[in-house]
């Protein structure tokens, strides 16, 4: 029976591949930062450590024995830090990732999945947005898979996988689309919610858990999935958010990127005058969301063996959660 580290392995995704992996015989351990989890899974070994302060002989100890590894931790564009952005994604998410990897191989794992960005994917498909150059968070997406790969090269399997929009709950946790909730039902009741006119892909964290447990048994070194499950216009998924609300849906409106340029480059200049960068600065991230960052799923899908699910029936269910939250709030 083969052993898989979860790095994060209590967070949602965390704890979805822990599910998927147990369910398949493997053994599990988590290595995650504390709290304990209040819900934890049986069959699951729990370590409650901070990586990044660890040493390398604890950490060498902790995957004795493992032959996978599975990195689920770090952090998203939705951290503002000071800047420069680039440098403080650099150390949060690149400089862990290639020490995690490099002890990785001196342990003997042979496979190493790094959970990553589609931002990645796009930044390569579009280049003429400038995003690889100048954003600082998308930029070291794709550092930190060249880095694990490199780290591998002739012993360990590194695989990454390109992660979209995400749907599905955990225990005692408000899923993050709260956020969109709250910016829609702050809109006055007789105006229009309005929204990007693009469109992006959307995946359960049951296909999240399939496609890495598929990246561990069939994955290709040096391979990066931008992984797919269904397609979606921005309109579509706030249209839905009104219905599980009890707003009317016909008030989202899809606007171009230039009804929204003006406000978002005034935003990142205040942003920038106290000293902020946004991993994506908000100009751009407009720029992004006027296309349809949209991705076929079959190839990836046939590639790691996972298949389709109902994502919005997890959309609906993950709004829900939400939803009840903001309820409990007013």
């Amino acid at each position: 029976m083969s052993t898989v580290a979860i790095i994060g392995g209590t967070g949602l995704l965390g704890r979805a591949t822990a599910q998927e992996l147990l369910a398949h015989g493997y053994d599990v351990l988590s290595i995650s930062l504390p709290p304990e989890t209040a819900h934890p899974l049986e069959g699951v070994r729990y370590v409650y450590c901070d990586v990044a302060a660890a040493s390398d002989d604890e950490l060498l100890a902790l995957l004795d024995g493992v032959d996978a590894v599975a990195y689920a931790a770090g952090v998203d564009e939705r951290v503002a830090p000071q800047a420069p952005a680039a440098g403080f994604f650099y150390r949060a998410n690149v400089l862990p990732t290639q020490r995690m990897a490099r002890l990785a191989r001196q342990s003997g794992v042979r496979s190493f999945v790094v959970y990553g960005s589609y931002f990645a994917e796009f930044a390569e498909r579009w280049p003429e947005l400038g995003l690889r150059e100048n954003a600082g968070y998308v930029r070291t997406r794709l550092l930190q898979e060249q880095v694990a790969f490199l780290e591998g090269d002739g012993a360990m399997t590194v695989t990454s996988l390109r992660l979209p929009w995400i749907f599905g709950t955990m225990p005692d946790a408000v899923p993050l689309w709260s956020m969109f909730l709250a910016m829609d039902a702050a809109v006055p009741e007789d105006s229009p919610i309005a929204v990007p006119a693009g469109g992006t892909v959307m995946i359960t964290t049951g296909q999240v858990a399939k496609a890495a447990r598929g990246a561990i048994e069939r994955g290709e070194h040096g391979k990066t999935y931008a992984l797919g499950g269904i397609n979606m216009t921005y309109a579509d998924f706030h249209r839905m958010i009104a219905e599980e609300a009890g707003m009317d849906p016909a008030r989202v409106t899809p606007l171009p990127a230039e009804a929204f340029l003006p406000g978002m480059t005034a935003y990142d200049e205040a942003e920038a005058a106290r000293g902020i960068e946004h991993g994506m600065h908000q100009a751009d991230a407009t720029r992004v969301q006027e296309r349809f960052a949209y991705i076929d799923p079959e190839p990836v899908q046939a590639a790691l063996g996972y298949g389709p699910e109902d994502v919005e029936a997890a959309i609906r269910e993950s709004l829900r959660v939400c939803v009840a939250a903001r309820a409990q709030m007013v």
